[in-house]
């Protein structure tokens, strides 16, 4: 029997047209372009603007983008999945609204989240429904309105997150293409370190939690970026070795876009050069659950049939792993 395997088959993006450079930063806060991106590889992000608009409007645009380019009937797609840190609302989910404004009327959807590596994990759960033979075509996206959580006086985070959207279509392959292996983790203990505290059940929104700021995201840097550069290195570095890769075996590192530092680090630990690291951190910021599917947008045009691709990703939670992909088409 042909072993059935998930892969993509095609990718759309979409971000905000708003702009927010550093030099726009510098009149918000007090910080400067070259402090900025000597410190984050980050020169510009995206921001989403317009009263009532939240992620699913990134995720539909994303998804419209992936339907049109692969001229792809929206009622043949059987599931959504939306990775998000920040949906809609509380209470209903930002898939089922996602796939009813893109027509995707036969499928059943939910959301994801495990912060920065929700899309990640969202590989991992879209292939397993695909490797069951029942479904044939489940649309991830990754999208998150970072802004909606953003202290635009507080300049540890305010310069690192960006708005935008990514998706991936999975479908069966029978070419021993796509997913090959995963390494997935979470450790619990971490969430104290990068979060919102206001909003969810522990901690309701309320005046008090209002008058602290609570309602903000906050991190502490030092703590993550250490556990961010060692966790996606070691389980990156665990994959390579448990399926016989050598470093020029691989054609892209596609590493979560948190930190140009972060990325670096990872790369350097596996041994890869610059040019087989996929990057555009300094055009978009840390989009979150949507910056690993914006660097397969980015980079489609460049990406060949059988390419090895080892994804990273590490977020709060904390959360982090590695998946090892085999690239199914040329971009011709």
């Amino acid at each position: 029997m042909t072993k059935l395997n998930a892969t993509i088959t095609a990718v759309g993006g979409y971000v905000p047209e708003h702009i927010l450079s550093n030099k726009d930063l510098e009149t918000m806060v007090e910080t400067n372009d070259e402090w900025i991106v000597s410190r984050t590889g980050i020169k510009e992000r995206r921001i989403l603007k317009g009263e009532g608009l939240g992620s699913s409007f990134l995720a539909i645009n994303a998804a419209k983008d992936l339907l049109a380019k692969k001229n792809v009937d929206p009622k043949t797609i059987d599931l959504v999945i939306v990775a998000t840190a920040t949906p809609d609302m509380q209470g209903a989910s930002t898939a089922s609204y996602t796939a009813s404004k893109i027509g995707a009327i036969n499928a059943f959807s939910f959301d994801m989240d495990a912060a920065c590596s929700s899309f990640l994990f969202g590989m991992s759960v879209a292939a397993r429904y695909i490797e069951s033979g029942i479904y044939k075509k489940v649309l991830l996206i990754g999208a998150d309105k970072n802004s909606s959580m953003i202290d635009y006086t507080d300049r540890a985070t305010c310069i690192i997150f960006g708005d935008g959207a990514g998706a991936v279509l999975f479908e069966p392959n029978t070419e021993g293409l796509g997913m090959q292996d995963e390494i997935l983790k979470t450790d619990g203990s971490g969430r104290e370190f990068l979060g919102v505290k206001s909003g969810g059940s522990c901690h309701p929104t309320n005046e008090h939690a209002i008058k602290n700021k609570q309602q903000f995201i906050k991190q502490d840097g030092k703590t993550v970026f250490k556990n961010a550069v060692f966790n996606m290195a070691d389980v990156s570095t665990k994959i390579l070795k448990r399926n016989n890769l050598k470093k020029e075996d691989v054609q892209w590192l596609a590493v979560h876009q948190a930190n140009q530092r972060i990325i670096d680090a990872t790369a350097n630990r596996i041994e890869l050069s610059s040019d087989q690291v996929m990057l555009n951190i300094e055009k978009y910021g840390n989009t979150t659950s949507a910056t690993i599917p914006l660097l397969l947008y980015d980079y489609e045009s460049k990406l060949k049939k059988g390419d090895n691709i080892i994804f990273a990703a590490f977020g709060g939670g904390f959360s982090w792993g590695s998946i090892y992909f085999k690239w199914s088409y040329n971009n011709n």
